[in-house]
């Protein structure tokens, strides 16, 4: 596939690159804006919270269908095309939202914001094609910085915005902020030049395919999928606890204490350079371990924000290390398979993300917050044991695709 800039020539400006990092943290902060206010929403259209807290799962699992749906059409038409117009019409998914009169047009248009926000996914994988050799797990680094920044600041400002004017006050302006961004990213982005010998029809067929060659694409996909389903549990629930009897925390606050996670956001870009220096396996290893402790800490939530805090900041921490390396794990197994492999890698993360959340959903009246925490801790170790056995099987049969080091991007 070649990839050319309007000049004639391949390029990813640092420019360019941010500009592509922020289309991601706009299209999927939309997924995230309606979680803390989940209490507001419940009072709104006059629902429980377990039923608002299901528009956390709709979003999630929203944006698995759309990996499966759009994601993998990266690698047969320009994805500057593509993901300019899953944008608009991510867009008018969250202007859907805003203007509803019913819980069940709000959750349509949350279903249909977070289908489309997968141009997400058609522009870290696209920068990764367009980063010169070497640099590609810091491009890739970059992306999910602006991806989880995104997701963090959406948090927090919809549960300001909700102050002033209200909860569907976030919608409005993110619909607007999309269109903007799906035009520069018009202008701006390079034209990629259609395989010849594509077929749409094939797409199912090679994806399965490489799902049963690559051993490691399951593997770090399936290990990523169980750490999100863990954090999922905390996004979930996090909203009940806080708003909750001792800590009585208003959408504003808890929006705030979401923001402890940009600690991990920023951490996305130097993780992503170890990758590509070969240290994946190590800071993986050492990211399950952060998980462990982080839900550790997150125990003792129920009765101190401050622990809740601390217990957030190593989880968060712990899955963007073993995220970042995995994903550039997967991105190296076979570059002319990119946008598949992002398809497969992902959709098993938000599937993961929804099963954590709906999990944790049906626990918390039944368990409570402690529930939540032992199930969460369930998804950590299972995912360790995946690294374990990859790891085992790495030494029984090494071989080059298992490290992005050896590439020939």
């Amino acid at each position: 596939m070649s990839i050319t800039s309007p000049g004639g020539h391949r390029e990813l400006s640092r420019g360019l690159l941010m500009l592509m990092a922020t289309a991601t943290g706009l299209c999927v902060g939309g997924n995230y804006l309606n979680q803390p206010l989940i209490d507001e929403i419940s009072r709104h259209f006059g629902v429980t919270v377990s039923t608002a807290a299901s528009s956390v799962t709709v979003a999630q699992f929203g944006y698995a269908i759309g990996l499966v749906l759009f994601v993998p059409l990266g690698d047969m038409v320009d994805r500057r095309k593509l993901a300019a117009g899953l944008i608009l019409l991510s867009a008018a998914g969250q202007l859907v939202a805003a203007s509803s009169t019913t819980f069940p047009v709000m959750l349509i248009g949350t279903g249909a914001a977070s289908v489309f926000s997968v141009a997400a996914q058609v522009l870290v994988p696209f920068a990764s094609e367009l980063a010169s050799p070497g640099r590609r797990g810091a491009a890739v680094g970059t992306m999910m910085s602006g991806l989880l920044i995104g997701i963090l600041v959406a948090r927090a400002v919809s549960g300001g915005l909700s102050l002033v004017g209200g909860w569907k006050t976030a919608y409005w302006i993110l619909g607007g902020l999309l269109i903007v961004i799906a035009a520069l990213l018009w202008r701006r982005l390079p034209t990629v030049a259609v395989p010849e010998s594509f077929s749409l029809t094939r797409v199912p067929a090679s994806m399965i395919d490489a799902w049963r060659r690559l051993p490691k694409v399951r593997s770090r996909s399936v290990m990523s999928g169980l750490l999100f389903a863990s954090v999922s549990a905390c996004f979930a629930t996090m909203t009940p606890l806080l708003a909750g009897p001792p800590h009585r925390l208003g959408p504003a606050m808890i929006g705030l204490v979401g923001l402890l996670g940009v600690v991990g956001a920023l951490a996305a870009g130097p993780i992503g350079r170890l990758a590509d220096r070969g240290l994946g396996t190590q800071v993986v290893a050492l990211g399950t371990g952060l998980l462990l402790v982080g839900w550790g800490t997150l125990w003792f939530g129920s009765s101190s924000v401050l622990m809740f805090g601390i217990g957030f900041i190593l989880t968060d921490c712990g899955l963007q290390a073993a995220h970042i390396i995995n994903l550039s794990v997967v991105y190296a197994q076979e570059p002319a398979l990119r946008s598949r492999l992002n398809s497969l890698y992902m959709t098993t993360y938000f599937i993961g993300g929804s099963v954590g959340s709906a999990v944790a959903v049906f626990l918390w009246p039944r368990f409570g917050w402690h529930g939540v925490v032992l199930a969460a801790v369930g998804f950590v170790v299972a995912a360790g044991l995946v690294l374990v056995a990859e790891t085992a099987r790495d030494r029984r049969r090494p071989s080059h695709r298992d490290h992005p080091q050896h590439d020939p991007y």
